[in-house]
């Protein structure tokens, strides 16, 4: 694909996983699916194992990365219209707590413009489609 040999972290079949060219915490890698999807509100029901898998890959190159305090990790997506990109890509963001000002604001937990893993998949538990 386009992603340069050294800054790929990870890199299987599927998923490619890669550092943030903007760094909001110091652990920020966006894990994303080779094969080209649109942004997280394209995602249906059938997605889920590819979000977990997507989850999975970001907390194995943390912990690859000697970041092991998985209770301080902010995993979401931004919300149309607030991507940089039209390709679905994982924020993996850690440790949370140490979000700079800016950082805080554009990875806000459930705004208008970033969605967490969890919300998501509470949303998709209950049968609300995105």
């Amino acid at each position: 694909q386009g992603w340069p040999e050294e800054s790929r972290l990870r890199k299987d079949e599927d998923l490619v996983c890669f550092r943030d060219i903007k760094p909001g915490a110091p652990h920020h890698y966006l894990v994303v699916p080779v094969k080209h999807m649109g942004n997280c509100k394209t995602l249906k029901t059938e997605h889920i194992p590819l979000v977990k898998r997507m989850m999975e890959v970001g907390k194995a190159v943390l912990q690859k990365n000697n970041f092991n305090d998985l209770n301080d990790v902010r995993m979401g997506f931004h919300w149309p219209p607030f991507c940089s990109i039209a390709h679905l890509h994982l924020h993996v963001l850690a440790p949370a707590s140490q979000l700079g000002f800016l950082s805080r604001i554009y990875y806000r937990i459930n705004s208008y413009w970033f969605i967490t893993v969890s919300v998501m998949q509470v949303s998709f538990a209950v049968g609300f489609q995105l």
